[in-house]
Formats: structure tokens, C-alpha cells, sequence
């Protein structure tokens, strides 16, 4: 039952970002973005329904009600304008890159690092496309993604008390297994 409200969700919600991206004249990278902004974080909830990981979809929703209450406020108490002045003060932070980076670090977070690979991909060319489409400034994006990573690392476990992280530094490079008893 929750995998089949799972479907049915994922059907719905490409089909409004299939629409939304045809109704207005955009380029092919801004389509793509706008795409992610809304699949990366679609697939992370799709993925705990999937599952069955009521716990994971709760957190998700945490983090991510959290990640998108604190981008709303920072837009309209920054009030910073765009650098297309396309619309009236609302460039920081980017929202686009803070849903993307949102579901990618869920993903990381709950599931795994190499589950996230993906999404951490989709996630920086969402914030490419908002930079390069005139919509965000750099430092916009890099906000967004902060935000987005920093509630999903506040509000998400790991999965079955398993996680998987790689490690880089100055001399050592390999993989931290880290489990809760």
C-alpha cells in the first residue's frame, strides 16, 4: 500500500513538473534544474515509501519542511535582487539548490553515501542552471546547498544504524563504517 502511494506520487509529481517546465520559454539547463529541484527530493521521499521506512519519512519531512521554512524567510528577510531584476528581492538563498541539496543529503545521510552520488550530481547542476539561467548568484546557491545539507544532517539517521562515509584527508583516503548498537 505505502509503495503503491509511493507510484502514484512520483506519476503526479512528474507530470506537474512536466507541465510546469512547458509553460514558460526557458532554456534546456533551466528546464533541467527546474526538473531536479523537485525529483532529486522526490526520489529521496519515494525511496523511505519504498522501502517502508516510516521513520526515514518522517525525517525527511522534517528536514526538508525545515530546509524549505528557513529559505522562504532568508529570501524575504535578505531581500536580495536578482542579477537578471527579474523579480523584487528574492535571490538569497536559492530555493531551487536548497530542495535539490536537501533530498541528495537525505539520501547521503539515511541511506548512504554512494546511494547519493546521483543526487549530489543533479543537486550541483541545479545550482549551475540557477547561476548560469542569471536567476542566483554563486554565493545564492552555495547558501541553498548549505541549507539543505545542514538540516538534513540535523534531522536524519542513518538507516538501520548503518552508515557508509568516505574519508579524505591531507595523507589518509578510504571508508568509515560507522554502526549503533
Amino acid at each position: 500500500m505505502i509503495s503503491e502511494i509511493g507510484d502514484k506520487m512520483k506519476n503526479i509529481l512528474t507530470i506537474i513538473m512536466l507541465i510546469s517546465t512547458l509553460t514558460y520559454p526557458k532554456s534546456n539547463s533551466e528546464k533541467a534544474g527546474d526538473v531536479l529541484t523537485l525529483l532529486i527530493p522526490a526520489v529521496a521521499l519515494g525511496s523511505t515509501l519504498y522501502m517502508e521506512d516510516t521513520n526515514g519519512s518522517i525525517e525527511f519531512l522534517k528536514a526538508y519542511g525545515s530546509t524549505a521554512a528557513a529559505t522562504q524567510i532568508l529570501k524575504y528577510t535578505v531581500r536580495e535582487q536578482r542579477p537578471n531584476n527579474s523579480d523584487s528581492y528574492t535571490s538569497f538563498p536559492s530555493g531551487h539548490t536548497s530542495s535539490a541539496f536537501s533530498g541528495a543529503s537525505f539520501i547521503h545521510k539515511r541511506y548512504g553515501f554512494t546511494y547519493a552520488i546521483p543526487a549530489y550530481l543533479g543537486a550541483i547542476y541545479t545550482g549551475y542552471s540557477r547561476v548560469k539561467a542569471e536567476k542566483h548568484y554563486t554565493h545564492d546557491v552555495i547558501a541553498g546547498a548549505l541549507l539543505g545539507i545542514g538540516f538534513s544532517w540535523y534531522f536524519v539517521s542513518p538507516y538501520k544504524n548503518l552508515q557508509v562515509t568516505p574519508v579524505v584527508d591531507t595523507d589518509t583516503y578510504g571508508v568509515q563504517f560507522n554502526y549503533k548498537w
